[in-house]
């Protein structure tokens, strides 16, 4: 290198310490405010005009949970909630991501967007510790719907991620979802369904044990992971999460958006009563859908999307078709659907009575 060159270098290391590695995007900012699940923030279904820098910011929260009466875990969560909020962008928008670890935490904290190319997701680059903030920004360059975790390293990322420490994110087309057609597909509701599994070690007795401090379980954690059998598979966190009072809502007629993610685990999503109209298994959402699915797939470490119009009033139940996993673990919600009743798709010809 030339007497002249290192001069250079070093007047460029004086007078510019802090200059950016590269030119912030001139694009037009907004900002998404995050909603617990299992609602979507608002949205445009097409996008309008150039691509954004949506700006999200996320507070890591650490705190025990109930999933079932009498059975406690402490959760890591993203807001606080079980799945973690879903992001909804649009591809070729920027997603700038201000992760909050405050100092009522114990634990060092990241996150890994499957949606982000490059540097473990953001997970190189958004490691905090109690305390801490920091600021990713990367490009949607690929639609679809993707989860993101907590991905620390080691025996960390398993044990971050079945603490509930995951969530997903929705990449929209650009001109919206298209049928197998390439037909503009609109929605008049979506709902996000974040799967769960925990592993609850218990005592001699076999009862749950519960703990002063996450730390304290890490052992017992461990030890019933390795087993690779859940005690619960739950919906958004708690067994009877999105049944009862959390029941999710419908009316006939309405076509509804399903977006259903699972971390860690492969599930099989069914609608009892229902199908799936349009389905993509893979969250490939700019890929033509599979079309009238009775029950569908979702991979282990991904999120899927299913469209159904409602054609009938009543009580749906949404499950993992591993019924033992639906009904001995918690893997169920429902969706209660208002309307007039079609006796032409269904009627109960002769009701039961004794047998002539």
């Amino acid at each position: 290198m030339s007497k002249f060159s290192t001069l250079l270098l070093i007047a460029v290391w004086v007078f510019f310490p802090s200059a950016p590695r590269a030119a912030e995007p001139k694009l037009e900012r907004v900002t998404q405010v995050l909603v617990a699940p299992p609602f979507l923030p608002e949205h445009e279904q097409v996008a309008r005009g150039r691509p954004k820098i949506v700006q999200v910011r996320m507070v890591v929260e650490e705190k025990e949970i109930e999933i079932e009466p009498g059975v406690f875990i402490h959760a890591f969560t993203f807001e606080g909630s079980v799945p973690g909020p879903i992001i909804v962008v649009h591809e070729g928008d920027y997603v700038e991501l201000t992760m909050v670890n405050p100092d009522s935490n114990v634990l060092p904290h990241n996150i890994d967007f499957h949606a982000a190319t490059g540097a473990l997701g953001g997970g190189e680059l958004t490691n905090v510790a109690p305390g801490q903030q920091v600021v990713l920004r990367f490009r949607a360059s690929k639609a679809g719907v993707f989860i993101y975790h907590c991905a620390p390293g080691g025996v960390m990322v398993p044990w971050h991620v079945v603490h509930g420490m995951n969530g997903a994110i929705m990449v929209l087309p650009r001109k919206g979802l298209r049928d197998d057609r390439g037909k503009l597909l609109r929605y008049d509701r979506a709902y996000f369904i974040g799967e769960q599994d925990y592993y609850i070690p218990k005592d001699a007795q076999g009862r749950y044990k519960r703990y002063r401090s996450p730390l304290e379980s890490l052992a017992d954690d461990l030890e019933a992971m390795r087993g690779l059998i859940p005690t619960h598979v739950v919906f958004n966190g708690r067994v009877g999460a999105l049944t009862g009072e959390g029941a999710l809502h419908a009316k006939v007629g309405e076509t509804v958006l399903i977006l259903h993610a699972q971390a860690n685990r492969p599930s099989w999503p069914h609608l009892i009563g229902g199908h799936g109209d349009f389905v993509w298994e893979r969250g490939n959402i700019k890929d033509p859908p599979q079309t009238n699915l009775e029950s569908w797939a979702i991979a282990a470490g991904s999120a899927g999307a299913a469209v159904y119009t409602f054609r009938q009033p009543g009580l749906y139940a949404y499950l993992s078709h591993n019924l033992i996993e639906a009904f001995l673990l918690g893997a169920v919600a429902h969706f209660q659907v208002e309307g007039e009743w079609d006796d032409d798709l269904m009627e109960q010809v002769v009701a039961p009575g004794p047998i002539p």
